[in-house]
């Protein structure tokens, strides 16, 4: 199984992309990865939200494969522990899903169409973060994952 990341705008803090590298590094030495980032919209100051929802959510849809499993990163969605995420990782590899995707939207979430074509949303945590750390600590938790799938000493208990 692959695992792929697409995320709406850039790092704008050069601290948020050392930590995001940090663990994408860790990531690929467990499984096929990468990731995608689809560039914020241009002047568009004065777009209401819903609108703005749209149009990032249009770009979304275009990057999603037919057998992709989609994954929104959505504060609405599942919460896990970080055993249980690794249990969620694990099943997924299991079932045969060749893609799974995970998606971090923009600051105004995302549009119907693309919760529409998802397969499942889950929560980081029931507090609200900045874009820009919530991949870091996305990343941080698929390491975890992974080091807790292979019994590695990582997580602790």
């Amino acid at each position: 199984m692959k695992i792929h990341l697409l995320m709406i705008g850039k790092s704008k803090e050069k601290f948020t992309e050392e930590g995001y590298n940090f663990y994408k590094k860790r990531i690929t030495n467990y499984l096929p990865f990468d990731d995608f980032t689809i560039p914020g919209l241009r002047n568009a100051g004065n777009l209401l939200a819903a609108d703005f929802k749209l149009r990032e959510g249009e770009l979304l849809i275009k990057h999603f494969k037919e057998d992709d499993y989609v994954v929104l990163l959505d504060e609405q969605g599942r919460k896990f522990s970080s055993v249980d995420f690794a249990g969620f990782i694990q099943q997924r590899m299991n079932s045969g899903i060749k893609n799974l995707t995970f998606v971090i939207g923009g600051a105004y979430g995302f549009s119907k169409d693309v919760y529409n074509r998802s397969n499942e949303k889950i929560s980081l945590s029931a507090m609200t973060f900045p874009h820009q750390l919530v991949r870091i600590i996305f990343m941080e938790q698929l390491f975890r994952a992974m080091t807790i799938l292979r019994n590695e000493p990582y997580h602790n208990e």
